[in-house]
């Protein structure tokens, strides 16, 4: 892969402030402050909350506590869908920090699934690299990794170490020169406006004639609503961790710099504000 290490560098370090508060109907033996953390873009909530959740639990009753869950603005927050593509699609044009309610009750079996434990998350976690891998190389270059290998990517993102992380990583970038690019493109489009989950299919960087597949082909074939104008004003907004990236960008390069460490490049189609 070309190696533009600061661009890895600025999307692994990204973060939110996120302001969590106690939902009001919660119990509590005292009042609960609100707690404030910078939340990585790349991580997964249930990683990174082990404080909220002892801040709060400090003043709830025992027996009011049951299996911890986020809910912005009336949504719940899938725990299995990384921090920054969250915030992408429910809160990015708000003003920051993020605000996200707390809850100990009442668990939304129907919008989230439950998540026991770390080995849950690495689980979904490792899953997603292997479906990653599938289509970029025919499951080839995780298949010759040693379990050693495997466990090194799971640790370096749940202990937010970017080295540790990119030694192995790098290995799932790289591609034979004559190829030019991945077999396909690991990619999944979510829209703000639709229950559906997201969008995914086979797409290859390189077209039939060689020339580089664009951002703006993946959406004009993936997803047309994306980019089409209505009255030559544009709807939406397409979004790769918090940023607007150009439509004529290469998909081979947004692969290899802007997927989360799943591999997989979360791309959020959202209203553009009105405003």
């Amino acid at each position: 892969m070309t190696d533009d290490k600061d661009v890895l560098r600025d999307v692994w370090f990204g973060r939110i402030p996120t302001c969590f508060t106690l939902y009001q109907d919660e119990i509590t033996e005292r009042e609960a402050d609100p707690y404030y953390l910078l939340l990585p873009r790349i991580s997964y909530l249930t990683l990174v909350t082990d404080k909220v959740k002892k801040h709060f639990q400090k003043v709830m009753r025992q027996e009011e506590v049951s299996e911890i869950w986020f809910e912005y603005e009336g949504t719940p927050l899938k725990w299995h869908y990384p921090i920054g593509l969250l915030f992408d699609l429910h809160a990015s044009n708000t003003a920051l920090p993020w605000s996200i309610t707390v809850h100990f009750k009442n668990f939304p079996e129907k919008d989230l699934l439950h998540c026991h434990s770390k080995d849950v998350i690495e689980a979904h976690f490792m899953a997603c690299i292997k479906e990653a891998d599938a289509l970029k190389h025919k499951s080839q270059v995780i298949n010759e990794m040693q379990k050693k290998d495997h466990k090194q990517l799971w640790m370096g993102l749940q202990n937010d170490k970017f080295e540790q992380f990119w030694a192995i990583n790098r290995k799932l970038m790289e591609y034979p020169p004559e190829d030019n690019g991945f077999r396909y493109i690991p990619f999944r489009i979510y829209q703000a406006t639709t229950e559906r989950p997201f969008i995914q299919k086979l797409f290859r960087p390189i077209a039939s004639g060689g020339q580089l597949h664009t951002l703006g082909d993946l959406l004009k074939d993936a997803c047309p609503s994306a980019i089409t104008t209505e009255d030559g004003e544009q709807k939406t907004q397409v979004m790769i961790h918090g940023i607007e990236p150009m439509l004529e960008t290469p998909i081979q390069w947004l692969s290899e710099h802007m997927s989360y460490p799943d591999n997989f490049l979360h791309i959020s189609i959202i209203p553009r504000p009105t405003d």
